[in-house]
């Protein structure tokens, strides 16, 4: 057995950086911005919701945790406004305040977006697999502290924060069980295209689909012989 492989080890670190990519793949994607984050983690001892937005979803299976995003009315606007443009939609149609159920409900989609493309990171790379409950959204005005609903032996928590293209911060804060997973041998990792890759190619092949090719004239002889000509 190759020991250089046996020594490959994945664990809460690069499970924290996997899920901040999957923070910026997503928002970046979704409100056609960058957003990026610190270089430097937080090792924290709570983990909690903060005002004026914050965002919780558990998950479990080959590892429990919690993931948590906090933002600002600003923050929370910003990312809110842009997402929605991307999509089309006019800005004099747009919430305008942060305590607007229709900002929370978008936040909302977008950490829904963010822990499902972690989970399938998880499943592509480390060949297990996590469960998400669905994303809970609150409007706060003083901090909350939560606790994780499955028992974590070796509880390691972290933040991290994050930065958009107008330079408003949010925070994401994990709680994990504290987990190594070990390479034992090599495996292929299929990874998921580019969404605007995938865009792209759905709208050539609905352009195709529009103009459909010519009969060929084989096909011609068999419609004049079926007519009796």
């Amino acid at each position: 057995m190759d020991t250089k492989e046996i020594g490959v080890v994945y664990g809460t670190e690069d499970l924290l950086t996997s899920l901040c990519n999957s923070v910026i793949r997503v928002l970046n994607v979704a409100t056609h911005s960058k957003v990026h984050y610190s270089a430097m983690v937080q090792r924290i001892t709570k983990i909690g919701l903060k005002p004026d937005i914050g965002c919780f979803v558990l998950f479990d299976g080959g590892f429990s945790g919690l993931v948590v995003l906090n933002f600002d009315g600003d923050t929370a606007l910003e990312i809110y406004e842009k997402y929605m443009l991307n999509m089309g939609m006019p800005k004099s149609e747009l919430a305008t305040s942060f305590t607007s159920d229709e900002v929370a409900n978008i936040l909302g989609e977008l950490m829904n977006q963010i822990v499902g493309d972690f989970t399938g990171k998880v499943r592509r790379e480390l060949q297990t697999n996590i469960t998400q409950n669905q994303p809970k959204m609150l409007v706060l005005t003083k901090q909350v502290m939560l606790s994780v609903d499955t028992p974590l032996d070796r509880p390691e928590l972290r933040r991290v924060s994050f930065f958009t293209e107008e330079n408003n911060i949010f925070y994401l804060e994990l709680a994990i069980d504290r987990t190594e997973f070990i390479k034992l041998h090599d495996f292929e990792t299929h990874e998921v295209p580019d969404a605007d890759d995938l865009l792209n190619d759905m709208q050539q092949a609905g352009q195709k689909a529009e103009a459909p090719p010519p009969p060929s004239d084989d096909a011609n002889e068999e419609l004049l012989k079926s007519l009796g000509m």
